[in-house]
């Protein structure tokens, strides 16, 4: 018997690897943009060949319609974006994915509406499930010791070589690609990241200003909107990808847009300020410039690693191709780091 056809919508071709997270599956690869016409004359009808089918779409990349009709038609629908450990290399690289999120509702990283994980950050029975939370704590411990990050193809380096003897206040600004959709869809007001180092720098005067562009304006793979030079002479500016493990050390404070850089430095004890909405803020935790009122429940730094990073994110062993928890998660991602040399 045919396996059922899972169509997936808005992926990049070379994105094969979605064939070993669903080896159950006859996976195909559908447009990356469709006129609304092409998705009505062909893609609608293959959909509805088999009662079985099952449709991805990543991000917003696939047709307009596409969940909609999918909810018409009993078609179930997921949207798709990498999760919170992801590689040693960069996505804009073509490295495969060590995890993904996949959400019914939305992308995870859009404030306007409802997300699979804001639900389970809303509603989650944490204090019931002791087992969850004493693994959370120690997955977290295991994270923070490893040094591992989302992307891990920064250099370790002796943060103290770079910033310098700590004298005062160190404030860290993330950068961000400016196009990228977490801002677009995590953020209410235009906001560049020469405005985020202004911004930091002028609400705190005396403390030492450190900015960390985004990896792929760093590696020229992503055109930043803002010029990092035009704030050199409010923030010492890092010229080169350092960890984000070492750029934390001895940071007090971090501003960031949306990125999930700011939650990592959460996990850290680090104060974060978020400008947008990213899916960490509006639990008690963050200093938020852009209300959530969807969010009044106050959460523990763990209870929001768990949500995150073991109830909704899943994690595929690139070796084995077998789906694997996040404890053994880390552990390939260390060993990929170590085995892999880095750009």
């Amino acid at each position: 018997m045919r396996k059922p056809p899972l169509f997936l919508f808005g992926f990049s071709r070379w994105k094969t690897h979605m064939c070993d997270w669903f080896p159950d599956d006859d996976v195909v690869f559908g447009c990356v943009k469709a006129w609304p016409l092409e998705f009505e004359l062909y893609w609608k009808w293959r959909l509805l060949r088999d009662p079985r089918t099952k449709v991805l779409a990543w991000q917003y990349k696939g047709p307009v319609q596409l969940k909609s009709f999918c909810a018409l038609n009993d078609i179930p629908f997921h949207y798709v974006e990498d999760g919170f450990l992801r590689s040693v290399q960069l996505g804009a690289l073509r490295v495969p994915p060590l995890s993904l999120a996949f959400d019914t509702q939305d992308m995870y990283f859009n404030s306007l509406g409802r997300t699979d994980l804001e639900d389970i950050l809303n509603t989650y029975d944490f204090d019931g499930d002791t087992a969850l939370m004493r693994r959370a704590s120690n997955v977290r411990e295991k994270l923070i010791a490893s040094r591992l990050s989302k992307y891990n193809s920064g250099q370790c380096v002796n943060v103290a070589s770079v910033y310098g003897e700590k004298t005062r206040k160190r404030v860290l600004v993330i950068g961000q690609v400016e196009r990228d959709a977490s801002i677009a869809f995590g953020c209410a007001q235009k906001v560049t990241n020469n405005d985020l180092v202004r911004l930091a720098a002028s609400e705190n005067p005396s403390a030492q200003i450190i900015y960390k562009p985004h990896p792929e304006v760093l590696k020229g793979t992503a055109k930043a909107a803002s010029d990092p030079k035009l704030v050199r002479d409010i923030a010492l500016l890092l010229k080169q990808d350092i960890s984000l493990a070492d750029a934390l050390d001895t940071v007090d404070h971090v501003y960031t847009i949306t990125s999930l850089s700011g939650f990592e430095a959460l996990l850290r004890g680090i104060q974060v300020t978020t400008i947008g909405c990213p899916f960490y803020s509006g639990w008690g935790l963050t200093d938020d410039r852009q209300p959530n009122p969807r969010r009044n429940r106050k959460l523990s730094i763990n209870e929001l690693f768990a949500a995150a990073y073991i109830l909704y994110a899943k994690y595929l062993d690139p070796i084995t191709k077998e789906p694997i928890q996040i404890e053994r998660a880390l552990e390939v991602l260390a060993r990929m780091r170590t085995e892999q040399p880095r750009a």
